[in-house]
């Protein structure tokens, strides 16, 4: 066996196929290489028990804990059988319970005083933390022979809990990494060995063999520092030549010419630009300038006017004879950025247009959905160069849609797309046209360093003068119905007041397939290792998933026959003709309608600033960021505004700990770090849009900014003398294994 195959040897081979099914379907291995790369959550140490009392509800945990006393209960009339099992750990205890014939052997094990290791799914009964029917293993054996070896090599070992699935426990998965560890000496190092040396790492087979069978703390945190290093290094060289490729591209540079068109706008503003958009407007016209294409990532808080900035180097590259398309990921958006855009430019959009400005430029809207005669108009202003800027969907992305000479391309809230649909609108330009890609999804500088890795940053952290403070509560509807009654009586105040509302819901609720046109709110499928990873509304929140998700037909009809009857009450959805979606926002818009009840469809780029009221149903089926997305909605006038987050969620369930968190705090980058703790890191990094398996076991993006930092400069540095790493065979094959081409495409995609 060469040295590459041993790691790429099917797990069926060695472990059998039940084991290797189990593997390949809930966990994602299916080689030697994946199982010795699927590292231990933490260690268990003899004589320390596993804390019961921060237990994680609804997740599948690995507990290590003593028996404090166990008894049999009849029900039935005597004809049922159920054991109870109380644990303890000197802190916290939890119940354990088994049913019918699996009574017998726990209740001839399970006796006070007895240590084990305990697997199951934390569930609530009678308001008490339970696993029902859990696995379990011994880990003292009284009076045999046994005892004394058992014990011993208990005691004094570190014992690897691993991120486990209902079909596999933590310890099963242990037998399978000793039958394999041996296959960690055929691990190839990735490092460089001028590196490796010169930051005083172990080699690779010593750090996997660490990491899985370590003999003290030491050996822990040795196998950790290397494993982790070799995680962001892999990951930035894959970007440092992305963008190393990047720099080898022609453009064309896009200076504004003076006395243009975008002076012409500045000087039509009715208010000043805040100090944050001179200083990120300079830093892109800096990069329009040169002759090799802008790959600019602009993030910036809800409302901080990034859209500003962006129609500032739109106007700019029309202004140096270029045009410029705005890439918006809903048709609602597109058409609120057109009218929004026109809206401010007034005469100088209506460029060739009776009245329009000499100045001027042709400002059109491209969406999948237009009439037949729109549509020809929109493709012959772009070919001839009539209309300087394009808004548009995906539309905008099919062949038949052509440019005169495509000089900018903006990418409204990124993480809508695919990379392939981002290089598809670029390769409409005759070379390389600049890209500014925006996001309202604040994100910390590591996650930028290595999701946006190929992307320059500048970040909009200050909000424009005259908005006002927004503030969140959480109504518990389950717990305190009167609560939800209260919040109903506000939206009433409010629109009493002269202002308006919106009411958001997880799913529309017609006959069709029910996703919702943008949350795709549905009960989560659980990570692996039971982490949380509810984003884009996929969280199905504790006691939720009992019920499917509240309905925009169903609540609008509700709320208008009952707490809210008597308004204006509107619906709005994915699912809607275009024309209708349009005709309900310009209504709301105009406010001829009080209280909007829509999907996420809201979440970006709306902005009605007589909207004072946003009340998000099912809240725990959202994630963070999105939650902060929507909340953004409200609040944009001069009237304070409100968000009640209504949950039927468990008090003391993670879905409820996440929307305390963001009602405590307003700014998006708190959120964001909150966001990562509590969500997988693979997610993160674009797992869940690319389907694949995510590289990071041991590097948080969260803590670990200098290791990622340090990697990104090595790696830097190593692209610029060798790019196609020819002299570092070992690092190429790294790189191909753990990000294949797949992955590495999506590794800017956020």
């Amino acid at each position: 066996m060469d040295r590459v195959s041993a790691f790429d040897e099917p797990l069926r081979k060695l472990l059998g196929g039940a084991t290797a099914k189990v593997m390949a379907d809930h966990l994602d291995l299916h080689t030697v290489g994946d199982l010795l790369h699927h590292y231990p959550r933490r260690y268990e140490e003899r004589g320390r028990l596993t804390a019961l009392t921060d237990l994680p509800l609804d997740e599948h945990v690995t507990v290590v804990a003593q028996v404090a006393d166990a008894r049999v209960l009849t029900f039935n009339n005597g004809r049922g059988k159920r054991l109870e099992v109380t644990l303890t750990d000197g802190h916290g205890r939890l119940q354990l319970v088994f049913f019918g014939h699996g009574v017998h052997k726990p209740h001839k094990e399970l006796l006070p005083g007895r240590r084990a290791m305990f697997a199951g799914k934390v569930s609530v009964f009678n308001r008490k933390l339970q696993l029902a029917h859990p696995t379990y293993q011994l880990l003292d054996v009284q009076d045999t022979d046994e005892a004394a070896e058992a014990v011993d090599a208990f005691a004094g070992r570190l014992l690897p809990i691993y991120p486990a699935c209902k079909q596999l426990d933590s310890w099963r998965i242990a037998k399978a990494v000793d039958t394999v560890l041996p296959g960690a000496q055929e691990a190839v190092d990735p490092l460089p060995p001028a590196l490796r040396e010169g930051r005083g790492f172990a080699s690779l087979p010593e750090a996997l063999l660490k990491i899985h069978r370590p003999q003290t703390k030491a050996d822990i945190a040795l196998a950790r520092d290397r494993l982790k290093w070799d995680e962001a290094f892999v990951l930035q060289v894959a970007l440092a030549r992305r963008r190393y490729t990047d720099t080898q591209l022609p453009a064309v540079a896009r200076r504004p010419r003076s006395g243009g068109l975008l002076d012409a706008f500045d000087a039509k503003l009715p208010f000043t630009l805040t100090e944050g958009q001179r200083k990120v407007s300079a830093e892109i016209f800096d990069d329009l300038a040169t002759e090799r294409p802008m790959h600019r990532l602009l993030q910036g808080e809800v409302g901080s006017g990034k859209t500003m900035v962006a129609l500032r180097a739109m106007l700019g590259v029309v202004d140096a004879g270029g045009q410029a398309a705005m890439l918006a990921p809903t048709e609602v958006l597109a058409q609120q950025h057109h009218r929004s855009i026109t809206e401010m430019m007034g005469e100088l959009a209506e460029g060739g247009m009776l009245g329009g400005s000499e100045q001027g430029t042709k400002v059109v809207l491209l969406t999948g959905s237009m009439g037949a005669a729109a549509r020809r108009q929109a493709l012959l202003d772009l070919v001839t160069g009539e209309a300087g800027i394009v808004i548009g969907t995906h539309a905008l992305i099919e062949d038949k849609v052509k440019f005169h000479d495509l000089g900018l391309v903006v990418v409204d809230e990124q993480h809508r797309f695919g990379v392939e649909q981002r290089d598809a609108l670029r390769s409409k330009g005759k070379q390389p046209p600049h890209l500014l890609v925006m996001t309202a999804t604040p994100i910390p500088r590591t996650v930028a360093m290595t999701v946006f890795g190929d992307l320059e940053t500048s970040v909009l952290d200050q909000l424009p003068a005259g908005r006002s403070p927004i503030a969140s509560h959480v109504v518990p509807a389950k717990d305190k119905p009167h609560f939800l009654s209260r919040a109903w009586e506000r939206v009433r105040e409010e629109v009493e007041n002269g202002h308006q509302a919106y009411v958001v819901c997880p799913r529309i609720g017609d006959d069709a397939d029910d996703e919702a046109s943008a949350g795709k709110a549905k009960p989560r499928k659980k990570a692996a290792d039971g982490a949380d990873g509810a984003e884009n509304g996929e969280d199905g929140g504790d006691d939720g998933e009992k019920r499917p998700p509240l309905a925009v037909l169903d609540i609008a009809e509700q709320l208008a026959k009952g707490p809210l009857t008597g308004l204006r009450v509107e619906v709005l959805h994915g699912r809607m003709n275009p024309d209708d979606k349009d005709e309900v926002m310009r209504r709301f818009a105009a406010g001829q309608a009080d209280v909007l009840v829509a999907t996420t469809v809201i979440e970006v780029g709306v902005n009605v600033p007589n909207a004072t009221v946003m009340v998000i149903m099912d809240a725990d089926r959202f994630g963070v960021s999105q939650l902060h997305q929507l909340r953004g909605r409200v609040g944009r006038g001069s009237a304070a505004g409100l968000c009640l987050l209504v949950t039927e969620a468990h008090e003391a369930g993670p879905a409820r700990a996440r929307l305390s968190a963001v009602a405590s705090t307003l700014d998006g980058f708190e959120l964001s770090r909150i966001d990562l703790e509590q969500r997988r890191e693979g997610d993160v990094l674009g797992q869940a849009q690319s389907g694949v398996r995510s590289s990071l076991r041991v590097l948080t993006v969260i803590d670990d900014e200098e290791v990622i930092a340090a990697a990104r400069e090595e790696a830097s540095t190593i692209v610029a003398a060798d790019p196609e790493l020819e002299h570092l065979p070992e690092l190429r094959t790294a790189l191909d294994a753990l990000l294949d081409k797949e992955r590495e495409q999506y590794l800017d995609k956020g």
